[in-house]
């Protein structure tokens, strides 16, 4: 009897979907009518980080998310994720 109820037990937990993580994930998003060497200032909410990190810009008005450009669409990740956190902190913030 033990082993039935040990076996239900452990159906029912292999049969309960993951909760869905918390961390933010990265995603991709198309350039429209532009490529990495033509994105206008101001553009697409995307500020280029420096020239030394080339096709790389900040996402939005912080620098929380970084966006890397592979020709015409963009790869965006948290920098943390993007970069590590021991890497992540160093990377300059031009947030204007």
């Amino acid at each position: 009897m033990k082993m039935v109820s040990a076996l239900l037990l452990l159906s029912t937990l292999l049969g309960t979907p993951a909760a869905p993580s918390r961390r933010p994930s990265c995603y991709k998003r198309a350039l429209k009518d532009h490529n990495c060497h033509n994105i206008p200032e101001g553009t697409e909410n995307l500020r280029q980080i420096n020239d030394g990190l080339q096709d790389h810009f900040w996402e939005g008005k912080g620098c929380e998310v970084i966006c890397y450009c592979n020709w015409n669409e963009l790869l965006c990740c948290p920098k943390d994720i993007f970069f590590g956190p021991k890497i992540s902190f160093v990377i300059p913030c031009n947030s204007q």
